[in-house]
């Protein structure tokens, strides 16, 4: 059967449409199952971080502590809910501690780790954030240094001031 031209355009362009459509289902299945993947060896990552933490001298206090950070946008409060992995203590110092597995995530210097552990620092009262490499098995302390990296000048002050003391207490005894 020989078609005319403008139906064989029409039949061709009816193949393309129903191939690209697809392969965009086969693309949506497949990114599926990729992130389904990525949870469970987020999980086990998890579950082999507890044996990790207590080798190293943690001593797991909560798992899914849960936290609140609050905002304010343009005058109105908002609360965040936020949900880190463990909450850990180690020579009588808490630490929130965020399991991290694959290439990129276990790096501080990834934005979306890095904004997670500062969040979570300013969240949970603790004395540090630990950041915990399952792919190598390590755990990092993380510190944010809020100041700009300087130095504390408060006790340099309060030694000024009670060297200042001094002096005018031996000038007047």
């Amino acid at each position: 059967m020989d078609l005319p031209v403008d139906a064989r355009w029409f039949a061709a362009s009816l193949v393309a449409l129903l191939l690209l459509a697809a392969g965009f289902r086969i693309r949506g299945v497949l990114d599926r199952l990729r992130q389904r993947a990525r949870q469970r060896r987020a999980a086990r990552g998890e579950q082999r971080a507890f044996p990790l933490l207590e080798s190293r001298g943690y001593r797991v206090v909560d798992s899914q502590p849960p936290a609140q950070l609050m905002l304010r946008v343009d005058g109105e409060a908002q609360e965040i809910a936020l949900r880190a992995d463990y909450l850990v203590e180690r020579a009588g110092r808490r630490y929130v501690a965020e399991v991290k597995t694959g290439r990129h995530a276990p790096n501080p210097r990834n934005p979306d780790t890095r904004r997670q552990l500062l969040e979570y620092r300013l969240a949970y009262d603790v004395a540090g954030v630990l950041l915990i490499d399952m792919e190598r098995r390590s755990i990092h302390r993380v510190d944010f240094m809020l100041d700009g990296g300087t130095r504390p000048r408060l006790p340099l002050a309060w030694l000024a001031l009670g060297g200042l003391l001094g002096a005018l207490g031996a000038h007047f005894l």
